[in-house]
């Protein structure tokens, strides 16, 4: 990897426009949306436009869940063509329906089963392997630690660790200290996740935890400049202050104009209302902006809304 400040996957948000935004911005490793493995065994078309890639992108890495070894080894023979830069196993998801399968972080109440995942994932392909995962499925348990050792003796060659629990959701705090213990016990190398929104924030975290490298998630919304002033950070340059309405709004059109290529403008102007919401928290009088994108169906539109505003 050409550096350690990742975009993590994130459902509805991580798909070929939005990466492009923030590899264009310095993200070093984009994550796609996670991907059913039991869709891609077949051949599932949707599930499969959640992989695509921008030609020339060989900074894109694979999110699976599942939960039975045989359907996981089959999404990755499903996938493996496509050349990720590595395939990552979600043990993490708290969404209702993905714990209702024994998806996502109901893994982590089955350390064993991780493993056999794993090793069957492994046996299908020569690409790098990793493991996303919370703390436990509750606080009566954290079972992070042995869940990565059995991850990584199954042939897993990095694991991520977002400190909290199924139960928490993503309220309260991110238990960092859980990310140094993990890097403490593990041969491997560790990536910290949670409650990172600036650069100061992950620097923090590589300070205090001695993680290997940072995965983002909603710190980036709205802030793909997280991934470039996080690096000048590191670089011993640059400040930790966002950038003004007109680079924010810029990058804003120039992700509506990435989508509208994809999915056509008029999907494209309904779903970037979302991230023009988070594009514009905190700007002054930024509400004249999300009360008119709501209403926007073109790229004209838009242009004329943050021109309006820019101007005004």
């Amino acid at each position: 990897m050409p550096g350690n400040v990742w975009l993590a996957p994130m459902a509805g948000y991580t798909d070929a426009a939005f990466r492009s935004v923030c590899a264009a911005r310095g993200a070093c490793l984009c994550f796609t949306e996670m991907a059913s493995a039991d869709a891609l065994q077949r051949d599932n078309v949707t599930t499969l436009r959640l992989l695509e890639k921008t030609p020339g992108d060989t900074l894109t890495a694979f999110q699976i869940f599942g939960s039975r070894p045989e359907v996981a080894a089959t999404a990755v023979r499903r996938v493996a063509p496509l050349a990720p830069a590595f395939i990552d196993l979600n043990c993490g998801c708290s969404v209702p329906k993905v714990l209702k399968a024994d998806c996502g972080a109901a893994l982590m109440r089955r350390p064993a089963l991780i493993g056999s995942i794993v090793a069957a994932m492994k046996a299908e392909t020569d690409i790098p392997l990793t493991v996303k995962m919370r703390l436990g499925w509750d606080d009566s348990r954290h079972t992070y630690l042995e869940c990565a050792q059995e991850a990584v003796k199954a042939g897993a060659v990095l694991v991520t660790l977002h400190p909290r629990t199924r139960a928490q959701g993503f309220s309260g705090s991110a238990r960092w200290e859980h990310i140094s213990r993990l890097k403490a016990a593990l041969p491997v190398p560790v990536i910290g996740s949670g409650d990172l929104f600036t650069a100061a924030d992950c620097a923090r975290m590589l300070a205090e935890t001695g993680c290997d490298g940072v995965m983002v998630a909603r710190g980036t919304l709205g802030n793909p400049f997280i991934f470039a002033e996080t690096r000048a950070l590191l670089g011993g340059e640059g400040s930790d202050g966002r950038p003004d309405a007109a680079t924010r709004l810029a990058s804003a059109m120039d992700h509506l104009r990435l989508l509208a290529d994809r999915v056509g403008e008029e999907k494209a102007c309904r779903d970037m209302r979302k991230h023009f919401v988070a594009y514009t928290k905190g700007l002054e009088g930024g509400s004249f902006i999300r009360e008119s994108v709501v209403r926007a169906e073109r790229i004209d539109e838009y242009e004329q809304i943050v021109e309006s505003y820019l101007r005004d």
